[in-house]
C-alpha cells in the first residue's frame, strides 16, 4: 500500500504542509508514505510549444511521474488562488501528466484510456473563501474541473475533497482541531490504500 503526499504550495513552512503531516500521521500501518514538495522540483513549468513537440523529461519531474505511477492513492495539499491551484503547480500538470503515459488518445473514435486508473486521489485546499460560499456562489469549478479535466481525466477515482477555510484573521487556528479530526479521518478510509490492502 503506498501513498503519495505532494506539497504544492509555492513556499515552504505553510499550512497546506501541516494538513499533509496531520494526514499522514493517520495513515493505517505498513502503508509506505513517499513526500514531495513542487516548489523543490528543478523543471520548466512552461510547455512552450504545446503537446506538438514534447520536451525531454527533466529528472526531477521524471521521478515526481514515476512516483505518481506507483502510488496507490494520492494527497495533494495546495491553497486556492484566483478559483484554481497556484501557477507552479498547473505547470506541473502540463509536464507531468503526459499523452502515451497518463492517458491515450484513441485513433477511431474521440475517447481515451485513462492509463493511471486503479488510483485514488485526496485533495487538499486551503483558502480564504468559506467552503459553503465557494460551492454555493461559485458553484465549485475547482472540484468540478478536478474531477473531470486533471486527476479523473488520467483515471483517479474516487477524487476526495477537503477544503479548509477560511484561514485568515484566525481562522485556521479556529477550525484546525476540526481538519485535523476530518483528515485523520480521511487518512484511516483512503480507498486506494483499502482496495489494493483488500486485493493483498
Amino acid at each position: 500500500m503506498r501513498c503519495l503526499l505532494i506539497d504544492a504550495h509555492p513556499d515552504a513552512d505553510r499550512l497546506a504542509a501541516h494538513l499533509l503531516d496531520i494526514y499522514a500521521a493517520a495513515l493505517p500501518p505498513g502503508t509506505a508514505v513517499e513526500r514531495l514538495a513542487i516548489r523543490e522540483l528543478a523543471f520548466d513549468p512552461n510547455l512552450a510549444q504545446g503537446y506538438r513537440a514534447l520536451p525531454p523529461l527533466e529528472p526531477d519531474l521524471d521521478r515526481a511521474l514515476a512516483a505518481i505511477e506507483g502510488c496507490d492513492h494520492l494527497v495533494l495539499a495546495f491553497p486556492l488562488w484566483w478559483g484554481a491551484e497556484p501557477a507552479l503547480l498547473k505547470g506541473f500538470w502540463d509536464r507531468a501528466l503526459l499523452p502515451r503515459r497518463a492517458f491515450r488518445y484513441h485513433d477511431a473514435d474521440p475517447w481515451w484510456d485513462r492509463l493511471l486508473a486503479g488510483r485514488s486521489a485526496d485533495v487538499i485546499v486551503t483558502m480564504d473563501t468559506p467552503p459553503f460560499y465557494l460551492r454555493l456562489a461559485y458553484f465549485d469549478p475547482l472540484g468540478w474541473r478536478y474531477r473531470r479535466q486533471v486527476l479523473g481525466f488520467v483515471g483517479f477515482r474516487p477524487i476526495r475533497f477537503h477544503y479548509c477555510g477560511p484561514v485568515r484573521s484566525g481562522g485556521a487556528e479556529r477550525a484546525l482541531p476540526g481538519w485535523r479530526t476530518r483528515l485523520e479521518r480521511a487518512a484511516r478510509s483512503a480507498p486506494g490504500l483499502r482496495r489494493r490492502g483488500a486485493a493483498r
